[in-house]
């Protein structure tokens, strides 16, 4: 299990609360449960791989989760371990985006995350910021517009 925390703010740096925050994964073998996704890994019947949450008043957000694995997305492509994000608010454009974790061997790798700007890269790829108990925390921050 892992945590992922963050703060989700306006291009100012003021909070946005109650942001709709769209989250969908692979499970930790990399098996998405969706009856399209090739993988043969197997099912975890204890893991949804998708939920719905909102932004706090100060624009902050928290859920638990385990650390998808690793899958490959061709015969030559491995995609790294990521949690998808679809962003939306009032008053914002949507942003669809991706975490990434740090210091995972396919990062380097990975088609979409190379085809960013280095700066972009860096805020793609979320911070390890600590435990609870066992439990790594790991902190993404985003920014709409």
């Amino acid at each position: 299990h892992i945590i992922i925390k963050g703060r989700i703010t306006d291009i100012t740096g003021n909070p946005v609360e109650n942001a709709t925050i769209d989250l969908w994964q692979a499970n930790a073998r990399g098996r998405y449960r969706h009856p399209r996704d090739p993988n043969p890994q197997p099912l975890d019947p204890n893991f949804q791989g998708w939920a719905i949450i909102n932004s706090g008043k100060d624009g902050e957000f928290r859920f638990k989760t385990v650390k998808p694995g690793a899958y490959p997305a061709s015969k030559t492509w491995i995609r790294p371990p990521h949690i998808h994000f679809k962003i939306s608010s009032h008053g914002y454009d949507p942003l669809i985006t991706q975490m990434y974790f740090p210091e995972e061997k396919h990062n380097e790798t990975d088609l979409l995350l190379r085809s960013k700007k280095a700066v972009d890269r860096s805020l793609m790829i979320a911070k390890s910021i600590g435990k609870e108990g066992k439990i790594t925390i790991y902190e993404y921050n985003i920014v709409l517009t």
